[in-house]
């Protein structure tokens, strides 16, 4: 079994009220070589906010959702609360700056200076045609884009 693992980032994602990009590290600025052309990529950044000890160890949740089970592992989830935080956006490419390392997206779920660990184009063939989920979320989106209008709020289990 491995003890540890080197993980360096490639980039960093830029949040503001106005504009969402990622910059790539300057070493790194070949490996765009070729990433036009593709609508979306997937970007893996690490939670780095989320990323102390006691959130790395919460591993269950009770009742997450209003029409989930009473617990619920993190495996199960889209949580950020994980043994490891890495975590995966695919994101709309509205322009790459291949000399300055930039790509610019309309919305990125990430807060300012995240840390971005790898790029990958998205490729329409890792769509899978027959999908199941549990029935506790099935009424959910079954589409990116629906899924931007879809009342997220309505379907979590708020304390209070």
């Amino acid at each position: 079994m491995v003890n540890s693992i080197t993980i360096n980032p490639v980039g960093v994602i830029n949040a503001t009220e106005e504009a969402f990009s990622i910059t790539i590290d300057n070493e790194y600025l070949p490996a765009l070589t070729a990433l036009n052309g593709f609508s979306h990529i997937q970007v893996v950044w690490w939670g780095n906010l989320l990323a102390s000890p006691d959130h790395r160890k919460q591993l269950t949740s009770v009742k997450p959702y209003k029409t989930g089970p009473e617990s619920i592992g993190v495996f199960a989830t889209r949580s950020p609360f994980r043994p490891n935080p890495i975590l995966i956006t695919t994101v709309y490419v509205q322009e790459i700056n291949f000399k300055k390392g930039t790509i610019v997206t309309p919305y990125i779920d990430a807060e300012d200076k995240t840390p971005v660990l790898d790029i990958k184009p998205y490729h329409p063939c890792e769509r899978i045609r027959d999908v199941a989920v549990p029935g506790w979320c099935s009424h959910w989106p079954k589409w990116d884009e629906d899924a931007m209008t879809f009342d997220w709020q309505a379907e979590f289990n708020f304390p209070g």
